[in-house]
């Protein structure tokens, strides 16, 4: 495949005709570290000021391919039932690039001693651009890649509930349930579909299981569903050894599978990176698999009498 036609490819699962529809959200092996990025309820729910960033590289050696980053910062109040974050997510694709800005919010619940119910919105608004007219085409004639869309904004919103027990966790969410388009005016007063946002349903779940008293066993999941796409599901297993290292194995529907490690260098700050290749994909000839890298810090100092350690999730 010529590098001309791998970025045309990118770009058309991406950018497209109001036909396709395909699921548009960015992947991430770690996707149990950005939860708020898919579910605002999570506000708080660390009982900490805590930062958390995310780069995944995927498709390496395949030009045009994702590059994203997230970066979420959240904490509770001092009213013990409110929890407010921030969430910023760059996604560059080909010739697209969308960020997109949330602030959240988080009434947190609690159900008795041991659980706590939470539900969250969030608000923002995305930042998309396209140098469609810098692709090498088939047919160099087609409307839809005649212009650059520049700076297009579209606010959007979400919502999630999130429940959370010291050794579990469940929750489901939508952010962003606008499904906005994107459109040029052409010369005959019409106007071209260029893209179409779909709304994402999802579902995450965690849970440890206590195996020795430095052993532990830590399964979790992630349930993607949008229109007219397959159900997407991330299974992860992960041993959680002597409380600080992490080794983990993970298994995505239809596209990937990988490993993924993390080590908590203080108590406070957790590093982690995975690796995963896409096995059910014609991409997978053409790149040499996906890498993440993970850097979590809680600001936990101040109140550190308060908090439980350790924190699973």
């Amino acid at each position: 495949m010529k590098t001309f036609k791998k970025i045309i490819a990118i770009a058309v699962l991406v950018v497209g005709a109001s036909s396709i529809y395909a699921q548009q959200d960015p992947m991430f092996t770690h996707y149990m570290y950005n939860t708020l990025a898919v579910n605002p309820a999570y506000a708080g729910s660390r009982d900490a000021l805590t930062i958390t960033g995310l780069h995944r590289s995927q498709w390496l050696d395949f030009k045009g391919a994702p590059q994203s980053q997230t970066l979420t910062v959240h904490s509770p109040l001092k009213n013990e039932h409110i929890g407010l974050g921030l969430s910023v997510l760059n996604d560059k694709i080909g010739p697209t690039n969308n960020t997109s800005a949330y602030a959240d919010f988080a009434y947190r619940i609690k159900l008795n001693e041991k659980s706590k119910l939470a539900l969250g919105m969030s608000g923002g608004a995305k930042f998309f651009q396209a140098n469609l007219n810098t692709l090498n085409l088939d047919q160099t004639t087609d409307p839809t890649f005649q212009n650059n869309i520049s700076n297009r904004i579209t606010p959007n919103f979400g919502f999630g509930a999130y429940y959370s027990r010291e050794r579990f966790y469940a929750g489901v969410s939508v952010p962003n349930l606008l499904q906005n388009s994107y459109s040029e005016i052409n010369q005959t007063g019409g106007s071209t579909l260029i893209a179409k946002e779909q709304r994402h349903y999802f579902f995450i779940a965690g849970t440890v299981i206590k195996l020795t008293e430095n052993l532990a066993l830590k399964p979790t999941t992630l349930i993607k569903v949008t229109e007219a796409a397959p159900i997407q599901a991330d299974l992860t297993a992960s041993f959680l050894i002597g409380k600080k290292l992490l080794l983990g194995a993970m298994y995505r529907s239809g596209d990937a599978a990988g490993v993924l490690v993390g080590f908590d260098i203080i108590e406070q700050l957790h590093i982690g990176y995975s690796f995963d290749w896409s096995y059910g994909l014609s991409t997978a000839r053409y790149n040499k698999g996906s890498h993440e890298v993970m850097l979590r810090y809680d600001f936990i100092s101040a109140q550190k009498k308060q908090i439980h350690s350790p924190r699973y999730f």
